[in-house]
């Protein structure tokens, strides 16, 4: 990168955090198998869920991490954090799949649920341990809910190059990543899963970080994103719209043909309609939500940014809580009308605990911007 005038780092955005941390708790809920209090989710609403807005800032914010120590002359130094937080991502994530494991197998057994950790396809760990335990260090091999932190390890393997990139030839850098997604629509290319699917294919998802990432670069050198401009914004609500309509179609809730309900499939691509669903609600977020409100600083305001600068830690913790809610739910099926709310409440409220707490462990020595 050309040296020029120092670059300051800029100020956190809350909007940024209370979003992360809203994601972080629709995230928990809908990973709560059977419970109905994810309609109260903006998931449950439109197309795309919070996994799409999860991805895209967590590319804003590295790259925007990585451009900065890139533009102050650390250029060795930017590659070496992004090689061991992706090297520490990898490594949290055997260390939630072999829990996470011993978890459901002490759940289904004190529980009672029998065929639980099969049907969430944890049988080749427990029958074949010497092939599944590699597969899953591979990412290859992923149960239910094990396929999100492979993402990020991946899109963030290829971050430095992908910057590199863009410094030279710009917006054309994204050609090769569109390109590879075009592919994986296309079934030309696709990541192979061993013994199960995978859930969020990097040739398809990879996109979408790089999007942020692209974004994130720009808004620290030029001090915007995107212009917010009425056009933008009635083309995005109208995608909204449309997302909605399809959604209502696909729960059954109105008539519709039946093409408008594949409109909220293909998660495991990121098909296009999910894409463009997820870009335009996260630019209508970015153009209407102002930086700093009154309610961003309110009980619920400060639990969210809380959950937001921690999200990595709190959506392991959120994996395992939902994973108890979902047994509980099955196991009481038929208490589950009022041990639903109860349940998944609390188990908001631990994830806020938790992120306080770990709020309360930094010092102002780490307290720096960190990115998953």
């Amino acid at each position: 990168m050309t040296k020029g005038p120092p670059i300051a780092r800029p100020p956190r955005d809350l909007r940024l955090d209370i979003l992360r941390g809203w994601m972080q708790v629709s995230i928990f809920v809908s990973h709560c198998v059977g419970s109905y209090m994810a309609w109260g989710i903006h998931a449950a609403w439109g197309v795309s869920d919070s996994s799409e807005q999860f991805v895209l800032l967590s590319g804003l914010l590295l790259g925007s991490v990585f451009t900065l120590k890139t533009a102050r002359g650390d250029g060795a130094g930017a590659r070496a954090d992004i090689l061991a937080r992706t090297l520490r991502l990898w490594r949290t994530h055997i260390l939630v799949f072999l829990l996470m494991a011993a978890f459901i197998l002490g759940l289904e057994r004190s529980l009672g649920v029998t065929g639980e950790a099969m049907r969430l396809g944890w049988g080749f760990l427990f029958e074949m341990p010497r092939l599944a335990i590699p597969a899953a260090a591979a990412m290859l091999y992923q149960p239910a809910d094990m396929g999100i932190l492979p993402i990020f390890v991946v899109c963030m393997a290829l971050l430095a190059p992908f910057l590199w990139l863009v410094e030279r030839i710009g917006a054309w850098a994204l050609l090769p990543s569109t390109l590879l997604y075009g592919a994986a629509q296309l079934g030309l290319v696709a990541t192979p899963g061993i013994m199960s699917g995978i859930a969020f294919d990097p040739m398809a998802w990879q996109l979408i970080f790089m999007i942020g990432a692209f974004l994130g670069r720009r808004r620290l050198l030029t001090g915007r994103t995107l212009p917010r401009h009425p056009a933008l914004i009635a083309v995005a609500s109208l995608v909204l719209v449309a997302g909605l309509w399809a959604r209502m179609i696909d729960e059954e809730v109105i008539v519709g043909p039946a093409w408008a309900a594949l409109a909220v499939q293909g998660k495991e691509v990121l098909a296009p309609t999910r894409l463009l669903h997820a870009l335009s609600l996260a630019y209508l977020c970015a153009a209407l939500i102002p930086r700093e409100t009154p309610w961003m600083r309110n009980l619920i305001g400060h639990a969210l940014a809380r959950i937001g600068r921690h999200s990595l830690q709190v959506f392991c913790l959120g994996l395992f809580l939902s994973e108890a809610v979902s047994m509980l739910l099955r196991r009481f099926a038929g208490q589950a009308i009022w041990l639903d709310p109860g349940l998944v409440v609390t188990g908001a409220i631990i994830l806020a605990i938790f992120a306080y707490w770990l709020e309360r462990q930094r010092t102002p020595a780490t307290t720096t911007i960190r990115a998953s």
